[in-house]
């Protein structure tokens, strides 16, 4: 199984070098507003907004090699899908990946979009299904379904989309959705649903994407820590007759050496105001080689698809792209050789 790297888009604002602090860069909170130090002129004025950012972050990314890029699910940001058929004209090879919940709507509207999308961007386009937040914030977005069904509504959303895309007339009557008589026909019909991926820790979750996804992706955390759930993701999945793919989203802070890169951390860490133990958590910091040989021993542990991020996205997907991508990809592919 090949390994895919995928940089996620900042779409709740972003930092730059030597200033941490998130702003949506390039855009005005008011009119006449200049995002820079007093007396520093742009002379793009009012014309460069935050989609315009997002699109240099995306076009980065495909440049230097990566296979992906996901639009997160951010409540209080830009619209997740909208952001990604805004990309997908201005990138040429990239996966589209946008998050979303599945409070989103109908099941087979979701899914006909799908279809467009993907008939627009070439099969570039993928889910990722997040669980969603807390049952206050559900509530105040019109999401009144309990805690304890979100993931049977999922699970629900990925069988009806799958079923309209690939069958037609097609029937489904279940807790949260139903069809009477559907299926897409004529040139929507007969299209494979967008790769799905899932997250979550809980052995219900386990079981959904063993059932449903083609890739779970984990949080951030020290591989000794991950090995059991790789290890129960894999039987689960196998038990269901199905491979499933182990994600993992995590940050990266690479440098020239590692003198350097533990410098940077430090300033994003006073910059940022972030909690250091959480930091360390969730961030791989060294050398380009020091990165490059911790993101190897995941992958040699069973993680397939990388979710990567560092602050600020732009700068540092040219940098990982170009010093670390190279050199990790010739890696696993001479290690997958070998074995």
């Amino acid at each position: 199984m090949t390994t895919e790297f995928i940089w996620q888009l900042p779409t709740s604002g972003d930092g730059r070098y030597a200033n941490a602090e998130k702003t949506r860069r390039g855009e005005r909170p008011a009119p006449g507003h200049i995002p820079f130090t007093e007396g520093v002129s742009d002379p793009r004025g009012d014309r460069f907004n935050y989609f315009d950012y997002l699109h240099q972050v995306a076009r980065a990314a495909d440049i230097t090699g990566f296979d992906g890029v996901l639009v997160p699910h951010d409540l209080d940001g830009d619209e997740s899908w909208i952001v990604a058929g805004y990309l997908a004209r201005g990138t040429r090879h990239v996966r589209l990946i946008a998050g979303f919940d599945a409070a989103w709507g109908s099941a087979v509207y979701a899914a006909k979009n799908a279809v467009s999308f993907q008939r627009a961007s070439n099969g570039r386009f993928a889910w990722q299904i997040v669980q969603g937040v807390d049952a206050a914030t559900r509530r105040r977005h019109a999401d009144n379904v309990p805690e304890q069904d979100v993931l049977a509504r999922i699970d629900e959303f990925i069988t009806v989309a799958r079923g309209v895309q690939t069958s037609a007339p097609y029937d489904f009557k279940g807790r949260f959705f139903e069809v009477q008589g559907g299926g897409f026909r004529g040139p929507l019909g007969g299209n494979p649903l967008p790769p799905v991926y899932l997250d979550g820790a809980s052995d219900e979750a386990f079981a959904l994407s063993a059932r449903q996804a083609d890739v779970h992706v984990l949080d951030a955390a020290p591989l000794e820590e991950l090995r059991p759930a790789i290890a129960r993701l894999q039987e689960l999945a196998a038990a269901q007759g199905r491979t499933l793919a182990i994600g993992l989203r995590i940050d990266v802070l690479a440098r020239e050496d590692g003198r350097e890169a533990s410098h940077d951390a430090e300033r994003h860490l006073a910059q940022s105001g972030a909690d250091r133990a959480g930091f360390a958590r969730r961030t791989l910091v060294g050398s380009y080689a020091e990165v490059e040989e911790q993101l190897a021993e995941y992958a040699e542990a069973g993680i397939t698809s990388f979710v990567l991020g560092a602050t600020p996205h732009l700068e540092e997907a040219w940098r990982f792209g170009e010093h670390v991508l190279p050199r990790l990809r010739a890696r696993l592919a001479h290690q997958r050789q070998a074995a």
